[in-house]
């Protein structure tokens, strides 16, 4: 009898299952949950790409367990619309190509690490991290096969976005190419109210004006129908004086 070790058979892509979800929560705490909201609401108002937060990213065809959930990222290029997962070689081969992650207290050296050479390998081009305890904002670009720290002493401005970030008073500020700032959902709301009240008034004043030249219309057009009556009522007049004979122009 052959004693030869037999290979485990190989891990086919037609195999593989690809879960939606890693089991983990959301977020570690409020203010994490906060800047998930914050930063993929603004980022999905601001461009035209695919925007998500908390969401599988699987790069690697056929390998499952190669996987990441980052808490915000950016897939330029790629259309906006549902996913249950980030499966990379369905989205023509575009990787990740900006990731935002939110260090929460719970997260080791080891694990900020481990995700910063995840990123690295698989292709992300710019790489920002907000440290909760340090209160800190480390930033990474893209040089070659490297995702190399960047000063963000004053500040540190996105090149693929355009989107500016800034640590202020101990928190993660960021303002778009236009210099307005993100919001939060409940400002991004708010604003929402105000531009719809702004809205309302507009379209009000704008059916006052309407009403107003309609009405001026109206008293144009009855100023016009009596100088009308009165140029008829004069024309026969002066018909009534000629057929007795009398010249109207020698009564002006």
């Amino acid at each position: 009898m052959s004693t030869r070790a037999t290979r485990p058979a190989p891990h086919t892509p037609s195999a593989a299952v690809y879960p939606d979800s890693d089991g983990q929560l959301m977020a570690d705490n409020t203010e994490q949950f906060d800047f998930i909201h914050t930063f993929k609401g603004n980022l999905d108002a601001l461009l035209d790409d695919f925007v998500a937060g908390d969401h599988l990213w699987y790069p690697v065809e056929g390998h499952p367990k190669i996987r990441v959930a980052p808490d915000v990222y950016v897939a330029l290029g790629r259309p906006k619309g549902y996913r249950g997962s980030y499966r990379q070689w369905e989205e023509e081969g575009v990787p990740l190509t900006v990731v935002f992650e939110w260090w929460s207290p719970k997260n080791s050296f080891a694990d900020q690490t481990r995700k910063l050479r995840f990123y690295e390998r698989y292709g992300v081009a710019e790489f920002y991290a907000f440290d909760q305890l340090r209160r800190q904002l480390t930033a990474f670009h893209r040089e070659g096969d490297e995702l190399v720290v960047v000063s963000t002493e004053d500040g540190v401005t996105s090149p693929l976005l355009g989107v500016r970030f800034a640590v202020e008073g101990g928190d993660i500020r960021a303002w778009r190419p236009d210099g307005r700032p993100f919001l939060t959902m409940t400002e991004m709301d708010a604003a929402r109210q105000a531009a719809e009240q702004a809205r309302q008034r507009a379209e009000e004043q704008r059916q006052r004006a309407e009403e107003q030249r309609q009405r001026a219309e109206e008293q144009r057009q009855r100023a016009e129908e009596q100088r009308q009556r009165a140029e008829d009522r004069a024309a026969l007049l002066a018909d009534r004086l000629r057929a007795l004979g009398v010249d109207p122009d020698t009564l002006a």
